[in-house]
């Protein structure tokens, strides 16, 4: 019960509570009370973790180390595929002689599709590294292309280069006439000497210089004696003249190095030797130039020096 004190008649009385008095008091109550209670909730929420919260934590922490492990390894394998990529570029495609292939990437279109990602429930990380992997994926394709295509210009350079004709048709030659214009052993004037004469003893095996087929070499080539003309494709095809036996027949497919003839001096020829001549694209080209399979560059500097002088050819 509450009293109040009345001034006039100088005494206290019960007081009386009207009803909007009650409500108010009522009002004062229950916000102190939930004034006190959202306080208590906050200090709570703010300085405790409930084991939910722990649990989801610790959850999330494990995503992103999962993320930045993830990150690491894209890095990495990013790098290795950049050392192929450079290796192709400027190493195999160098030596096979060959443009580099095409390695533009839409990045500005996966870009903008990956931007879309970020809305939801899409964190920047993942997004990023989906990119990422992305990328990653087309370079590889693009990568193996590429080597699928390396593979198949390896292939066909072997075939090329085997065409080419790149050593000697003797072993350990002896020059004695080089291409140019040489003293004819007969006539006695210059004239073009349109291959070069080796030395050696009769019944000296003759090789193939290059892959090809035998062909027929009797048409244009008077004086020659007996004779092996080798067709290598490519604008490739060498001569061996003046033979004292050959091995082939017309239409026969031979491989370099293999045996084709016997050194000779069947034909218009003053001793024993080979002509040995090479065209390429139906013209005559110093065969010298074509012995660099099998010769070290000391050896080839003495033989190109030695057929560089204006002597008199043998044939």
């Amino acid at each position: 019960m509450r009293y109040k004190f009345n001034y006039k008649s100088l005494s206290f009385e019960v007081a009386k509570t009207t009803p909007l008095q009650w409500v108010r008091r009522i009002l004062t109550h229950l916000t102190t009370a939930v004034t006190f209670a959202t306080i208590v909730v906050i200090a709570w929420i703010s300085f405790f973790e409930s084991p939910k919260e722990k649990q989801l934590k610790r959850e999330v922490q494990s995503y992103q180390t999962e993320v930045a492990e993830m990150q690491k390894q894209v890095n990495l394998l990013s790098n290795i595929l950049k050392g192929f990529e450079d290796k192709d570029d400027n190493l195999y495609r160098l030596i096979l002689d060959v443009d580099p292939p095409q390695r533009s990437e839409d990045k500005s279109s996966l870009e903008q599709r990956y931007a879309t990602r970020l809305v939801g429930n899409s964190s920047e990380a993942v997004n990023q590294l989906q990119y990422k992997i992305d990328i990653l994926t087309r370079r590889t394709y693009t990568q193996l292309n590429s080597y699928k295509k390396l593979l198949q210009l390896a292939q066909e350079k072997e075939s090329i280069q085997a065409s080419i004709p790149a050593i000697s048709p003797v072993k350990n030659p002896v020059i004695v006439s080089g291409f140019g214009m040489r003293y004819h052993p007969v006539y006695k004037i210059l004239k073009k000497h349109t291959g070069i004469d080796i030395i050696g003893q009769h019944g000296t095996p003759i090789y193939a210089t290059a892959d090809g087929t035998v062909s027929d070499g009797l048409d244009g080539y008077l004086g020659y004696g007996v004779m092996v003309l080798i067709d290598h494709g490519r604008g490739y095809k060498t001569v061996y003249a003046h033979l004292s036996k050959k091995l082939v027949k017309t239409g026969q497919k031979v491989k370099r190095g293999d045996k084709i003839g016997y050194m000779g001096s069947s034909g218009l020829a003053i001793g024993t030797h080979l002509h040995y001549e090479v065209f390429k694209n139906g013209e005559h080209v110093n065969p010298i130039h074509y012995f660099f399979g099998d010769l070290t560059p000391e050896e080839y500097n003495s033989i190109l020096e030695k057929a560089s002088e204006v002597n008199q050819s043998l044939s």
